[in-house]
């Protein structure tokens, strides 16, 4: 896996600077508290970065993230089974499904940590796991979704926080289809796993210690 460059903390440092300061503006000027939003002030997001298990655990730990759900997109099969999905002959990618609050953390700010905690320069892979199942993957809903995920992209390639060229697809959301059950909150239901704690438990230890500001308090988080 390609590893960032050393200055990387002094990068994200910087491209969060700017966001955060933008997304403390908006709490404080709105006259409703981002608690309190109602749900049509929502939004959704698809995203796809290698084994969904791994994403799922880093974004259900972020403030402002309401839920996600695991599941698969970007094929053709209808109704795709989890074992047709790994066969690679449906073309989805294994994805999770976010429902976020913008009033507390912004598409902008949730595709920066995308970017970061997974590695977008490998086409079709994800450490050991390959396939197109496996491809690092955008899918937005409307022009507005599509114009942020392509302007962060750039901004991460522009501060060269990835040694390679990103090969991140971004495409339009047709379908979304909810994995099978065992596979949702897989690491907060299976943490002493091998996998859990081989390759997820690293992702969130990251996430943790260079996002600990955008994390849910105790109580707001997942159980």
């Amino acid at each position: 896996m390609t590893t960032p460059k050393l200055s990387i903390f002094t990068i994200l440092a910087l491209l969060f600077a700017a966001g955060l300061t933008m997304a403390a503006t908006a709490r404080k000027e709105s006259p409703m508290s981002a608690k309190a939003a109602p749900d049509h002030q929502l939004e959704t997001i698809t995203l796809g970065g290698g084994c969904f298990w791994c994403l799922e655990a880093v974004f259900d730990e972020l403030d402002g993230v309401r839920s996600v759900e695991s599941g698969y997109s970007g094929g053709s099969a209808p109704s795709p089974t989890y074992k047709q999905v790994c066969s690679g002959t449906t073309g989805h990618a294994e994805v999770i499904q976010i429902i976020f609050d913008p009033m507390k953390i912004q598409l902008a700010d949730l595709l920066r940590i995308f970017f970061t905690l997974h590695d977008p320069t490998t086409k079709d892979r994800q450490g050991n796991d390959a396939g197109t199942q496996y491809r690092s993957i955008i899918l937005y809903r409307g022009s507005d979704q599509e114009r942020i995920a392509r302007e962060v992209l750039k901004e991460i390639e522009s501060k060269k926080v990835w040694d390679r060229p990103i090969v991140t697809e971004i495409v339009p959301f047709l379908a979304f289809y909810r994995a099978e059950d065992y596979h949702q909150q897989y690491y907060a239901n299976n943490a002493s796993q091998g996998y859990c704690r081989v390759v997820i438990e690293p992702k969130v230890a990251k996430l943790r210690k260079m996002f600990r500001d955008r994390l849910k308090t105790k109580s707001d988080a997942p159980h």
